[in-house]
């Protein structure tokens, strides 16, 4: 009876969020009118079909043999995504993105069975067919709060505009932001893409000169302040000299690869960062997972809210407090 209700209740859900963003009816979406390629390119996903087209996939997304479901990005999602990394339009960054760096990222976008938005609801952690590190899968999450979205690897939802559009081959639902997977960009480019929560950081490591040195090879570990943390303190941050606001930004990066499963040996350990000074990492009470005493002593201290936001050259941890360095 709870699996039935969970399911009346993700139809709904999914039914009105159709309707509000002006859908075809739903006769329209579950009658097939070709492969999930060919629904992409009937619906006018002209940038995704492009992307697909350089990365080789069109023929996965044909296949007859395939059961695939498709998270599809609209041409303004790709649009938006190509301005976040200084592209000028998503055709120049469907043009300047290597082929496999297109494919990891549309395979991030595809899961291996049919799922449809009811699916989702009852099952919403689900594997994709990209896998990272190594032959791990990669997984995205789905939500129904405040409206159907799916969940990426940089913490940024995209919103479902039109659900459950058959295929003959599986089920696209259009979303209107493009899924951000781990492994395939930098930490920096990584915060870029999550504006909501990570604008004032970018903006920051821009005025201070240091975007291009944390998009080096690294590795990085970099606890990322949100734009909530950065407000808090804003008077602060408005008051510091360039010297200054370089020292407190390098403040939050240690060099290496810190995954949050290594954190066990760091904890209680004071640990070197690139200003130059320490920081102490303390394992936390649940349900907080860590914290982190800066120079100023801080009260109380930072949390670690999120961890493991994956990129090539290094790892994001989120944390709810800027870290004060001695200055």
């Amino acid at each position: 009876m709870k699996r039935l209700f969970l399911k009346f209740a993700a139809i709904a859900v999914v039914g009105a969020i159709v309707s509000a963003c002006g859908g075809s009816d739903d006769d329209d979406d579950n009658t097939p009118t070709g492969n999930i390629a060919e629904v992409a390119t009937g619906s006018g996903l002209t940038a995704l079909v492009a992307a697909a087209t350089k990365a080789e996939l069109v023929d996965e997304l044909s296949a007859a043999s395939a059961t695939l479901t498709v998270f599809a990005p609209t041409d303004a999602a790709f649009g938006v995504l190509a301005t976040q990394l200084g592209f000028t339009s998503a055709t120049n960054m469907v043009e300047q993105l290597s082929k496999e760096d297109l494919a990891k990222i549309l395979s991030y976008h595809v899961l291996p069975a049919r799922r449809s938005a009811a699916d989702l609801t009852s099952t919403p952690s689900q594997p994709t067919i990209y896998n990272f590190p190594d032959t791990t899968p990669t997984t995205v999450t789905f939500k129904t709060e405040g409206g159907a979205a799916v969940t990426d690897a940089v913490l940024s939802d995209a919103k479902v505009t039109r659900a459950d559009v058959a295929a003959t081959n599986g089920v696209v639902h259009v979303i209107d932001k493009v899924l951000v997977p781990p492994g395939v960009l930098t930490v920096v480019q990584m915060a870029q893409t999550n504006p909501a929560a990570f604008s004032t950081l970018v903006g920051a490591l821009g005025t201070a000169g240091l975007a291009d040195d944390l998009s080096a090879d690294g590795p990085f570990t970099v606890f990322a302040p949100t734009n909530a943390a950065f407000e808090a303190i804003s008077t602060v941050v408005a008051g510091l000299t360039p010297e200054q606001l370089t020292t407190v930004l390098t403040y939050h990066v240690i060099s290496g690869q810190v995954l949050s499963s290594d954190l066990g040996p760091v904890f209680g350990n004071p640990q070197p960062t690139l200003s130059g000074q320490s920081i102490t990492i303390v394992q936390g009470a649940a349900p907080v997972i860590a914290t982190i005493t800066d120079a100023a002593g801080t009260t109380p201290p930072a949390e670690i809210k999120n961890v493991d936001v994956r990129g090539t050259n290094g790892v994001i941890h989120v944390i709810d407090k800027v870290l004060i360095p001695t200055l």
